[in-house]
């Protein structure tokens, strides 16, 4: 599915990223964990082509993506939900949803909002005509998750999708990645602080440390001394 080789990606003269190497297998939902500043954020736009890779490489279902647009890479069946959601305050959220399919694979004429994309979120059909700056933190994540499921990805990326919303809607996130997971059509690579919400839904798990992978493995081998050594502030 995802294969990230060796990936150095950084910002002026400074290197973020440092030899980064991981994997998202199909059905997977893995999690990178680390402290503030650590890269994490750099990694996901670094695999949306949003920031260029220096040196590594960016692979998708065996196709090279390294040099590839933005485009090509949400058209190839990659969905993303970045961190502080960058929906569109001035359109409404129907038309923010429309977005969403610029990355359908599906011919431009036979397109049309999937079913799959709202029926998450039930709350949204009834706010279609209201502008998406109106909306609260917890609503405008639940809209840039149905704006990114309407492409119909293959691939997830969230980054930090229950940074400043209410509980209630995170409990709702977690159940919609549940969802996700247990229809086995798309993966997702999650980045989350929060180590007893990625506890619930992760497969597997890697930590960033300095912009390098510093620890990986299952959920059984996410220790308390991994958790302390590398993620404890």
């Amino acid at each position: 599915m995802l294969a990230v080789q060796q990936l150095e990606a950084g910002y002026g003269e400074s290197v973020i990223l440092r030899n980064v190497t991981l994997r998202v297998e199909p059905g997977q939902v893995v999690c990178l964990l680390g402290r503030n500043g650590v890269g994490k954020t750099t990694l996901m736009k670094s695999i949306m082509g949003l920031l260029k890779a220096r040196r590594g490489a960016v692979a998708y279902n065996g196709h090279e993506l390294t040099k590839a647009a933005p485009g090509r890479r949400a058209r190839s069946g990659i969905g993303y939900v970045p961190q502080g959601r960058e929906i569109f305050g001035q359109l409404t959220v129907y038309e923010n949803i429309l977005v969403g399919l610029e990355a359908s694979r599906e011919k431009k004429a036979v397109r049309s909002i999937p079913e799959e994309a709202i029926a998450k979120f039930p709350v949204l059909p009834a706010m279609y005509s209201r502008r998406g700056g109106d909306l609260s933190g917890g609503q405008q994540q639940q809209l840039a998750f149905a704006r990114a499921l309407a492409s119909k990805p293959d691939l997830l990326l969230l980054d930090e999708p229950c940074e400043g919303i209410q509980p209630s809607i995170v409990d709702d996130i977690r159940d919609v990645i549940r969802s996700i997971k247990a229809d086995g059509k798309t993966s997702i690579l999650l980045v989350e602080q929060s180590l007893d919400f990625v506890k619930s839904v992760g497969d597997y798990f890697y930590v960033l440390e300095k912009g390098a992978i510093a620890w990986e493995g299952g959920f059984e081998d996410l220790s308390d001394e991994v958790i302390k050594k590398y993620l404890t502030v």
